[in-house]
């Protein structure tokens, strides 16, 4: 029996854009393509103007560059052209005379060039080829630097805004989750926390730094650090945030950012929690196998009307074993579908009720899941949640022993 051959390769097609004023070189350039082989598209502009302007409208695999033009002389327009469409691959056409440019425009950018009246259909066929192939590896190698740099940066800001939680009770778990808003991006202002205290109540925090980037990822993590220090210290309720509204005012580079969050409180020797919302969404409260929301009273966001200070307390009753929920504006803003309908709270608490997952890693991962298949995409808010769950059954909740203090003579 013999072996059919393997199917052939398909042949690349070259999107060419020749820059030439010479209207003699065009045609010569045009003659030498004709004569290889490539499967080409040729576009011809006899300015650099006209070609980035060409360029801006789409793209091109491979520019066949004059360094003499009308409006352009020298090395300057390969880094004109790589402005346009840095994706391009650029071989320049020197003359007789030029050698010493060629390779200098190898040193600016350029992946190869041609010497005038010394070119071969073969050679220009080879060349277009190769400079493709260069230029698609030089992308190639750009995109995993980039990505490296990314994932590098996501951990030390991971690090900033989400920390490792501070708990001394095995009674309580805390499962948290946090994704930017397109995939390989940079994570951005959102930011959570967990610590307890010495007198064995639990306190968290979720917030949202309005806007995307490094300046809302540094505020998220200045925020973050400065509750953790100042809960730590004994600052509660509406002092605290006071407290990070002076911050935040304080660090914000811009006057228009501001910042949404919530603050909860967990006591379970009283058995009930304390909310306080600035502008924040209310937590989830699951017991008995229902969700619903946490009803709180609502607070203004910090940074919003400085000095205000209207953020009221809402105290719950806990039942023995439960969850809280915590989650930002990422995980319901999103499309409910491939509609334009918006997933919102009441779309996220079907989404609950239809995750029959169980444990808080599976079950968040599921959602999460759940609500970026329904949104495709469409919306790029980063994602933090946070999940509280708690057994006061199982272990008590006992508060934290003193410290002991030694002498050491």
């Amino acid at each position: 029996m013999t072996t059919p051959p393997a199917p052939l390769a398909p042949v690349a097609h070259h999107r060419i854009l020749l820059v030439e004023d010479d209207a003699g070189d065009a045609l010569l350039v045009t003659e030498l393509l004709a004569d290889t082989s490539l499967r080409y598209t040729l576009v011809w502009h006899k300015t650099l103007a006209d070609a980035c302007f060409e360029l801006s409208q789409r793209s091109a695999d491979c520019v066949l560059l004059d360094l003499h033009l009308p409006d352009a002389a020298g090395l300057g327009a390969v880094a004109e052209i790589q402005r346009a469409d840095a994706n391009t691959a650029v071989i320049v056409l020197t003359g007789l005379a030029e050698g010493q440019a060629g390779s200098e425009a190898l040193a600016t950018g350029a992946q190869d060039y041609l010497v005038k009246g010394k070119v071969e259909p073969e050679l220009l066929q080879r060349a277009v080829r190769y400079a493709v192939q260069r230029k698609q590896v030089e992308r190639a190698g750009a995109d995993l630097q980039a990505g490296r740099l990314r994932a590098q940066e996501n951990a030390r800001l991971e690090r900033g805004l989400l920390p490792q939680p501070l708990l001394t009770t095995s009674a309580v778990t805390a499962t948290s989750r946090y994704l930017p808003g397109r995939e390989s991006a940079l994570l951005g202002g959102d930011f959570l926390d967990v610590v307890q205290t010495d007198d064995g109540r639990v306190h968290a925090v979720i917030g949202d730094v309005s806007g995307h980037g490094p300046d809302a990822a540094a505020l998220g993590v200045c925020l973050r650090i400065a509750w953790r220090a100042l809960t730590l210290g004994g600052h509660r309720g509406p002092e605290l945030l006071r407290l990070l509204e002076r911050m935040l005012v304080a660090e914000r580079s811009h006057p228009d950012l501001f910042t949404t969050c919530t603050l909860l409180t967990l006591d379970f020797a009283a058995r009930r929690a304390t909310v306080h919302l600035a502008g924040h969404h209310e937590p989830l409260l699951t017991a008995g196998g229902v969700t619903r929301p946490a009803e709180a009273a609502h607070g203004v966001a910090l940074g919003i009307a400085p000095g205000l200070d209207q953020w009221p307390a809402t105290v719950l009753d806990l039942p023995e074993r439960g969850t809280l929920t915590l989650y930002t504006d990422g995980l319901i803003e999103g499309h409910a579908g491939p509609g334009r309908e918006r997933l919102g709270s009441e779309g996220l608490l079907r989404l609950l009720a239809r995750t029959s997952v169980t444990g808080p890693d599976a079950h968040l991962d599921a959602l999460i899941g759940q609500v970026r298949r329904l949104n495709e995409e469409r919306h790029t808010d980063d994602l933090a949640v946070l999940r509280l769950d708690w057994d006061a059954t199982a272990r008590p909740v006992r508060p934290c022993p003193p410290a002991v203090q030694t002498t050491r003579r």
